[in-house]
Protein backbone atom coordinates (compact mmCIF):
# COMPACT_ATOMS: atom_id res chain seq x y z
CA UNK A 1 0.00 0.00 0.00
CA UNK A 2 2.74 2.19 0.51
CA UNK A 3 3.43 3.02 -2.97
CA UNK A 4 -0.31 4.54 -2.95
CA UNK A 5 0.53 6.40 -0.40
CA UNK A 6 3.81 7.79 -1.88
CA UNK A 7 1.95 8.36 -5.21
CA UNK A 8 -0.54 10.63 -3.12
CA UNK A 9 1.83 12.29 -1.50
CA UNK A 10 3.43 13.73 -4.80
CA UNK A 11 0.53 14.33 -6.46
CA UNK A 12 -0.56 16.47 -3.55
CA UNK A 13 3.37 18.24 -3.58
CA UNK A 14 2.98 18.66 -7.04
CA UNK A 15 -0.54 20.34 -7.43
CA UNK A 16 0.35 22.47 -4.57
CA UNK A 17 3.29 24.08 -7.08
CA UNK A 18 1.10 23.86 -9.71
CA UNK A 19 0.90 26.53 -11.36
CA UNK A 20 -2.51 25.89 -13.53
CA UNK A 21 -4.16 27.66 -9.95
CA UNK A 22 -7.42 27.87 -11.58
CA UNK A 23 -7.69 24.24 -12.87
CA UNK A 24 -6.95 23.17 -9.11
CA UNK A 25 -9.52 25.57 -7.32
CA UNK A 26 -12.60 25.00 -10.47
CA UNK A 27 -11.76 21.20 -9.06
CA UNK A 28 -12.37 22.38 -5.33
CA UNK A 29 -15.16 24.61 -5.85
CA UNK A 30 -17.15 21.51 -7.48
CA UNK A 31 -16.50 19.51 -4.56
CA UNK A 32 -17.59 22.16 -2.25
CA UNK A 33 -20.65 22.84 -3.81
CA UNK A 34 -21.72 18.97 -4.30
CA UNK A 35 -20.34 18.44 -0.41
CA UNK A 36 -23.32 20.99 0.25
CA UNK A 37 -25.42 19.80 -1.50
CA UNK A 38 -25.02 16.10 -0.58
CA UNK A 39 -23.98 16.42 3.00
CA UNK A 40 -26.48 18.23 4.76
CA UNK A 41 -26.34 22.21 4.09
CA UNK A 42 -23.76 24.71 4.31
CA UNK A 43 -22.40 24.81 8.22
CA UNK A 44 -19.32 22.75 8.71
CA UNK A 45 -19.81 22.06 12.05
CA UNK A 46 -23.03 19.81 11.60
CA UNK A 47 -21.44 18.67 7.55
CA UNK A 48 -18.31 16.93 7.78
CA UNK A 49 -17.49 16.63 4.02
CA UNK A 50 -17.87 20.36 3.69
CA UNK A 51 -15.45 20.65 6.24
CA UNK A 52 -13.05 18.22 4.93
CA UNK A 53 -13.32 20.08 1.67
CA UNK A 54 -12.86 23.39 3.33
CA UNK A 55 -9.40 22.66 4.78
CA UNK A 56 -8.44 21.71 1.28
CA UNK A 57 -9.62 24.69 0.30
CA UNK A 58 -7.56 26.87 3.00
CA UNK A 59 -4.55 24.68 2.42
CA UNK A 60 -4.29 25.02 -1.31
CA UNK A 61 -4.73 29.31 -0.57
CA UNK A 62 -8.01 29.40 -2.33
CA UNK A 63 -9.67 32.82 -2.13
CA UNK A 64 -12.10 33.33 0.52
CA UNK A 65 -14.71 35.00 -1.59
CA UNK A 66 -13.96 32.14 -4.58
CA UNK A 67 -14.83 29.26 -1.40
CA UNK A 68 -17.92 31.53 -0.02
CA UNK A 69 -19.47 31.36 -4.09
CA UNK A 70 -18.99 27.36 -4.56
CA UNK A 71 -20.68 26.86 -1.31
CA UNK A 72 -23.85 29.11 -2.31
CA UNK A 73 -24.09 27.20 -5.34
CA UNK A 74 -24.00 24.46 -3.44
CA UNK A 75 -26.99 25.73 -1.32
CA UNK A 76 -29.14 26.78 -4.61
CA UNK A 77 -27.81 30.66 -4.04
CA UNK A 78 -26.29 32.48 -6.98
CA UNK A 79 -27.39 29.30 -9.38
CA UNK A 80 -25.35 29.87 -12.30
CA UNK A 81 -27.76 27.80 -14.53
CA UNK A 82 -25.58 24.61 -14.84
CA UNK A 83 -26.24 21.44 -12.66
CA UNK A 84 -23.12 19.19 -11.71
CA UNK A 85 -23.61 15.67 -11.90
CA UNK A 86 -21.71 13.04 -10.33
CA UNK A 87 -20.35 10.13 -12.94
CA UNK A 88 -17.68 7.53 -11.86
CA UNK A 89 -15.38 6.35 -14.45
CA UNK A 90 -13.96 2.95 -14.73
CA UNK A 91 -11.20 1.27 -16.51
CA UNK A 92 -7.88 0.01 -16.90
CA UNK A 93 -4.18 1.09 -16.99
CA UNK A 94 -0.92 -0.29 -19.01
CA UNK A 95 -0.38 -3.93 -17.59
CA UNK A 96 -4.03 -4.06 -16.45
CA UNK A 97 -4.21 -2.00 -13.07
CA UNK A 98 -7.48 -1.03 -12.28
CA UNK A 99 -8.20 2.76 -12.27
CA UNK A 100 -11.30 4.14 -10.98
CA UNK A 101 -12.20 7.86 -11.38
CA UNK A 102 -14.44 10.71 -9.72
CA UNK A 103 -16.01 13.37 -11.86
CA UNK A 104 -18.04 16.65 -11.61
CA UNK A 105 -19.34 17.64 -14.87
CA UNK A 106 -21.95 20.00 -16.34
CA UNK A 107 -21.84 18.18 -19.41
CA UNK A 108 -21.74 14.70 -19.38
CA UNK A 109 -20.92 13.64 -23.58
CA UNK A 110 -17.80 15.98 -22.96
CA UNK A 111 -16.51 14.38 -20.07
CA UNK A 112 -16.86 11.27 -21.39
CA UNK A 113 -15.32 11.63 -24.72
CA UNK A 114 -12.29 13.66 -22.73
CA UNK A 115 -12.12 10.64 -20.68
CA UNK A 116 -12.42 8.01 -23.37
CA UNK A 117 -9.66 9.58 -25.02
CA UNK A 118 -6.98 9.83 -22.43
CA UNK A 119 -7.37 6.14 -22.12
CA UNK A 120 -6.73 5.66 -25.23
CA UNK A 121 -3.63 7.58 -25.52
CA UNK A 122 -2.32 6.92 -22.41
CA UNK A 123 -1.95 3.08 -23.38
CA UNK A 124 -5.36 2.00 -21.37
CA UNK A 125 -8.97 0.95 -21.79
CA UNK A 126 -12.05 2.75 -20.92
CA UNK A 127 -14.33 -0.29 -19.10
CA UNK A 128 -18.04 -0.90 -18.50
CA UNK A 129 -19.66 0.24 -15.08
CA UNK A 130 -18.81 -2.26 -11.96
CA UNK A 131 -15.77 -3.37 -14.04
CA UNK A 132 -13.26 -2.33 -10.87
CA UNK A 133 -15.69 -0.33 -8.38
CA UNK A 134 -15.29 -4.04 -6.69
CA UNK A 135 -11.98 -4.19 -5.92
CA UNK A 136 -12.51 -0.72 -3.77
CA UNK A 137 -13.39 0.27 -0.65
CA UNK A 138 -15.19 3.63 0.43
CA UNK A 139 -13.34 4.92 3.10
CA UNK A 140 -11.52 7.20 5.81
CA UNK A 141 -7.93 7.96 5.01
CA UNK A 142 -5.27 10.23 7.01
CA UNK A 143 -1.65 10.43 5.36
CA UNK A 144 0.90 11.38 6.81
CA UNK A 145 4.89 11.68 5.83
CA UNK A 146 6.61 10.17 9.12
CA UNK A 147 10.64 9.80 9.10
CA UNK A 148 10.70 10.03 12.63
CA UNK A 149 8.91 5.26 13.29
CA UNK A 150 8.85 5.79 17.01
CA UNK A 151 6.28 8.86 16.56
CA UNK A 152 4.62 7.04 13.95
CA UNK A 153 4.29 4.03 16.05
CA UNK A 154 2.84 6.43 18.54
CA UNK A 155 0.20 7.89 16.45
CA UNK A 156 -0.88 4.14 15.27
CA UNK A 157 -1.70 3.59 18.94
CA UNK A 158 -3.73 6.96 19.39
CA UNK A 159 -5.70 6.05 16.12
CA UNK A 160 -6.54 2.52 16.62
CA UNK A 161 -7.63 3.65 20.32
CA UNK A 162 -9.45 6.57 18.56
CA UNK A 163 -11.20 3.92 16.37
CA UNK A 164 -9.16 3.61 13.20
CA UNK A 165 -9.86 -0.20 11.62
CA UNK A 166 -6.07 -0.72 10.12
CA UNK A 167 -2.88 1.53 9.98
CA UNK A 168 -0.03 1.23 8.03
CA UNK A 169 3.82 2.77 8.69
CA UNK A 170 5.71 1.69 5.66
CA UNK A 171 8.83 3.91 3.79
CA UNK A 172 8.59 6.95 6.40
CA UNK A 173 4.67 7.06 5.91
CA UNK A 174 1.99 6.28 8.00
CA UNK A 175 -1.90 5.42 6.64
CA UNK A 176 -4.66 5.85 8.88
CA UNK A 177 -7.73 4.04 7.37
CA UNK A 178 -11.20 4.35 8.89
CA UNK A 179 -14.74 3.35 8.56
CA UNK A 180 -16.69 6.65 6.50
CA UNK A 181 -18.59 7.70 9.87
CA UNK A 182 -15.93 6.76 12.05
CA UNK A 183 -13.08 9.76 10.57
CA UNK A 184 -14.37 12.47 12.13
CA UNK A 185 -13.56 11.17 15.97
CA UNK A 186 -10.23 9.98 14.44
CA UNK A 187 -9.23 13.23 13.07
CA UNK A 188 -9.95 14.93 16.12
CA UNK A 189 -8.17 12.93 18.72
CA UNK A 190 -5.04 13.49 16.12
CA UNK A 191 -5.53 16.89 15.70
CA UNK A 192 -4.83 17.21 19.37
CA UNK A 193 -1.19 15.51 18.48
CA UNK A 194 -0.84 18.56 15.64
CA UNK A 195 -1.83 16.23 12.75
CA UNK A 196 -3.07 19.21 10.30
CA UNK A 197 -6.94 19.01 9.09
CA UNK A 198 -6.08 18.52 5.58
CA UNK A 199 -4.10 15.10 5.93
CA UNK A 200 -7.68 13.50 6.21
CA UNK A 201 -10.26 12.90 3.28
CA UNK A 202 -12.50 9.92 1.92
CA UNK A 203 -10.76 7.96 -0.36
CA UNK A 204 -11.92 4.64 -2.95
CA UNK A 205 -9.10 2.26 -1.04
CA UNK A 206 -8.56 -0.69 -3.29
CA UNK A 207 -8.93 -4.52 -1.69
CA UNK A 208 -5.64 -6.16 -3.56
CA UNK A 209 -2.96 -4.74 -5.84
CA UNK A 210 -1.46 -5.34 -8.95
CA UNK A 211 2.45 -5.53 -9.47
CA UNK A 212 3.60 -3.89 -12.53
CA UNK A 213 7.12 -3.86 -14.09
CA UNK A 214 8.95 -0.47 -14.24
CA UNK A 215 8.03 0.26 -17.72
CA UNK A 216 4.16 -0.34 -16.57
CA UNK A 217 3.99 1.78 -13.56
CA UNK A 218 5.73 4.76 -15.41
CA UNK A 219 2.93 4.55 -17.77
CA UNK A 220 0.10 3.99 -15.41
CA UNK A 221 1.52 7.47 -13.53
CA UNK A 222 1.69 9.54 -16.67
CA UNK A 223 -2.09 7.99 -17.45
CA UNK A 224 -3.23 8.76 -14.12
CA UNK A 225 -1.52 12.39 -14.16
CA UNK A 226 -3.61 12.86 -17.96
CA UNK A 227 -6.59 12.12 -16.13
CA UNK A 228 -6.41 13.75 -13.09
CA UNK A 229 -5.27 17.32 -15.34
CA UNK A 230 -8.68 16.48 -16.89
CA UNK A 231 -10.89 19.64 -15.53
CA UNK A 232 -13.89 17.43 -14.73
CA UNK A 233 -12.11 14.49 -13.36
CA UNK A 234 -11.85 15.36 -9.34
CA UNK A 235 -9.68 12.19 -8.12
CA UNK A 236 -8.44 9.08 -9.43
CA UNK A 237 -7.40 5.74 -8.01
CA UNK A 238 -5.54 2.49 -8.97
CA UNK A 239 -5.17 -0.53 -7.82
CA UNK A 240 -1.35 -0.54 -9.53
CA UNK A 241 1.32 -0.41 -7.22
CA UNK A 242 4.73 1.26 -7.52
CA UNK A 243 7.52 0.91 -6.37
CA UNK A 244 9.46 3.47 -4.05
CA UNK A 245 12.27 3.95 -6.73
CA UNK A 246 10.07 4.53 -9.81
CA UNK A 247 8.21 7.24 -7.56
CA UNK A 248 11.31 9.12 -6.95
CA UNK A 249 12.43 9.10 -10.42
CA UNK A 250 9.24 10.49 -11.71
CA UNK A 251 8.48 12.66 -8.67
CA UNK A 252 11.40 14.32 -9.43
CA UNK A 253 10.70 14.23 -13.25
Amino acid sequence: MSGHSKWSTIKHQKGAADAKRGVLFTKISRELAIAVKNGGGSDPDMNFHLRLVLDKAKSANMPQDSIARAVKRGSGEGAEGETLEEITYEGYGPGGGAILLQALTTNRNRTASDVRSAFSRGGGNLGESGCVAWNFDYLGVIGLEMTDTERGEELTMIAIDAGADDVKLEDEYLEIFTAIDQLQNVQKVLADEGVPPEAGQFSMVPKTIIALDDKQQEQTLRLLDTLEDLDDVQKAYTNADFSVEVLERYGSA
